[in-house]
């Protein structure tokens, strides 16, 4: 039998692959087929980073490289330079979630505004060294703030609807083990 701390993990863990999974199949729909229209929000990276920001034990590097991985082979992106830059943003703030949870919102909103900016300079300067073409650098900034702009929605999806909050500090389980 399972504990119920590990069965947590389990849940929560196959629900962000079944997020993802969703949000890569709707993006994948053929539903405007007008060229040149503005890019949406990137869901996927919103909900990893603010997922990470709550329960880190929830989204492990491993599935979300693999999250990541199936998106830059399905989007005909070069495979695996988003999913190692998303791993080393993720690996930045989990290593940083202990002193950033009793960080308020709108310093949360700061902090992941500058890590998405070094994100994209991260990628534009890698696709300039091994000179592949890179997207518009407008539409880029434009997805940038509009997963800024859906971040607080995703967040308050994700303690609403899904019941995923921070670990208080000092926190533990019904084990007795830190959280």
């Amino acid at each position: 039998m399972i504990d119920p701390l590990t069965s947590r993990r389990l849940r929560y863990r196959a629900l962000y692959v079944a997020i993802a999974l969703v949000l890569i199949f709707v993006r994948l729909l053929p539903v405007d087929h007008a060229p040149g229209g503005l890019p949406g929000p990137d869901l996927t990276l919103a909900i990893t980073l603010a997922w990470l920001l709550r329960r880190p034990e929830y989204v492990p590097a491993l599935l979300i490289v693999a999250v990541f991985l199936l998106e830059d082979m399905l989007f005909w992106r070069p495979i695996g330079l988003w999913a190692l830059i998303v791993l080393g943003a993720t690996e930045f703030l989990r290593a940083r979630e202990e002193s950033l949870r009793d960080l308020p919102f709108a310093l949360e909103w700061a902090l992941l505004a500058a890590i998405l900016i070094a994100m994209m300079v991260v990628k534009r300067v890698v696709l300039v060294m091994v000179l592949l073409d890179q997207p518009s650098l407008g539409l880029e900034l434009f997805q940038m703030l509009m997963t800024l702009a859906a971040y607080p929605f995703v967040v308050l999806v994700s303690r609403v609807g899904f019941g995923l909050r921070r670990a208080a500090p000092g926190e533990v389980d019904a084990f007795g083990h830190r959280l």
